[in-house]
């Protein structure tokens, strides 16, 4: 029997996990509403509140486990990417906690987690299968071909979809965090009312920047244009005015471009590669208006579809706890002179 503690602290949310033998008994996670008063994450703030949360964290997971600190056979944790000094404060504990237990410590990157996430549920991908694994940092199609053997073959260039979510509620005078309110208005809205252009990107990587661009040109001018123009045709009046006359349609339209540039890219992934195996991943998962286009694209092309539920999609210690399960039993272990990394590649 195999039992692996887990930490995540890349961002805000500290978390931790127990998983035995690939099953996940555990997964805590405290939020920090610190942040919302200020429009996003403070990182000294972020890092204090984790430096509060973890030991609590830590022992309400392993009593929900109904398991001793001696049983543990690893202690996993985020190494990479994210916020370094969030980074730092799962690091120094994972590691301080693995030195007195005399365990082995198993580094574990973000990215990488949030895709194994989809391993979770009995009901898993098959090997090879494909990610399109969206969150706030990071836009990507992976290629996995084994629990060890990830391979990223789009990526964003710029911003990430997440973003472009969090910036055009931002523009639309909406409180952090944004993405899941734009979520919420959409399911009200039409997504065919208004016209934002879809990037001509060549291969499998995305762009957002330039659609974020087209979406602020297109509240200065109130609708009329999504042009810039050296003098906005609208002034803020009614730039106001008509956000709030139209809330609906304009998440609706915004969240249709976003996910019809993600899916796009996607169903050339699955084309070129043959792959019927897809999965999604990521924060940006939990968006239903993504969710729902997801599975009806897979019913549509044949692909067999997996998502991972609501409570692995955002950052969670539960797929660092399996990723790290897999890691244990590959013999992949890290010294305790590692250190994290804010924006560490694969």
């Amino acid at each position: 029997m195999t039992t692996i503690l887990a930490i995540e602290s890349s961002c805000d949310e500290t978390s931790a996990s127990v998983c035995v033998d690939g099953k996940i008994l555990s997964n805590f996670i405290a939020n920090q509403t610190v942040h919302e008063k200020y429009g996003g994450v403070v990182p000294e703030l972020a890092s204090r509140a984790h430096m509060q949360n973890i030991v609590p964290v830590v022992d309400a997971a392993l009593k929900k486990a109904n398991c001793a600190i001696d049983s543990v056979d690893a202690v996993a944790f985020t190494q990479a990417p994210g916020l370094i000094g969030s980074l730092l404060v799962g690091t120094q504990f994972a590691k301080s906690l693995a030195l007195s237990l005399n365990k082995p410590l198993i580094a574990v990157h973000h990215m990488q987690a949030h895709v194994m996430a989809n391993l979770i549920p009995a009901d898993k991908p098959a090997f090879p299968f494909l990610c399109l694994t969206v969150s706030g940092g990071h836009t990507q199609i992976v290629l996995c071909e084994s629990p060890s053997q990830l391979k990223v073959i789009g990526e964003t260039i710029d911003d990430a979809a997440g973003e472009a979510f969090d910036k055009s509620a931002k523009l639309l005078g909406l409180p952090y965090p944004g993405g899941p309110l734009i979520d919420k208005y959409a399911a009200s809205g039409n997504p065919r009312r208004f016209s934002f252009p879809e990037p001509q990107i060549p291969g499998l990587n995305f762009s957002f920047s330039g659609l974020k661009t087209s979406i602020l040109y297109f509240l200065k001018n109130a609708g009329r244009s999504n042009v810039y123009k050296e003098h906005f045709t609208a002034d803020e009046k009614e730039q106001q005015q008509f956000i709030g006359e139209n809330i609906n349609d304009i998440c609706a339209s915004i969240q249709y471009r976003i996910v019809s540039i993600l899916l796009n890219k996607l169903k050339k992934a699955a084309k070129e590669t043959g792959i019927k195996q897809v999965c999604l991943a990521g924060g940006v998962s939990a968006n239903s208006g993504l969710r729902k286009s997801f599975t009806q694209l897979g019913e549509q092309l044949g692909w067999k579809t997996f998502i991972p539920a609501f409570e692995y999609c955002t950052d969670n210690a539960a797929m660092i706890a399996i990723t790290a399960y897999y890691k244990f039993l590959d013999g992949q272990f890290a010294g305790l002179s590692v250190s994290p990394s804010a924006r560490a590649e694969w």
